[in-house]
């Protein structure tokens, strides 16, 4: 498979996953909610991997990395959640909870990083 139809591939599905997401929340967050939570991004990523030839062991080794920098990334959903819930506008939200989740990700990755 050349690399132009390979990045073409990546992107129609990728596009399509967040579509779906979206038009799916118009009539049910609850089952937008599911899709979205599900691993996708990281079941697209490790399935291009194998097609590109990529070792095994190279796609373990991220699975695990993944699974451990899964954590950090919950503290956003508690954040946007909570300022919602409270009153503060949605972009305010949405900004500090990309700040308290970076924050999070710093952390782990000191502890996580590679030597």
């Amino acid at each position: 498979m050349s690399t132009f139809v390979l990045y073409a591939a990546k992107t129609a599905v990728s596009a399509l996953v967040i579509v779906a997401v979206t038009e799916i929340a118009k009539r049910s967050t609850s089952v937008a909610a599911l899709v979205a939570s599900l691993p996708l991004t990281s079941l697209l990523a490790f399935v291009w991997m194998h097609l590109e030839g990529a070792e095994p062991s190279r796609i373990a080794e991220l699975s695990l990395k993944v699974l451990w920098l899964v954590l950090p990334s919950l503290a956003f959903f508690v954040v946007l959640a909570l300022l919602i819930q409270r009153g503060h506008g949605f972009w305010v939200s949405l900004g500090s909870a990309v700040i308290v989740t970076a924050a999070c990700y710093a952390v782990s990755l000191f502890f996580f990083a590679e030597a």
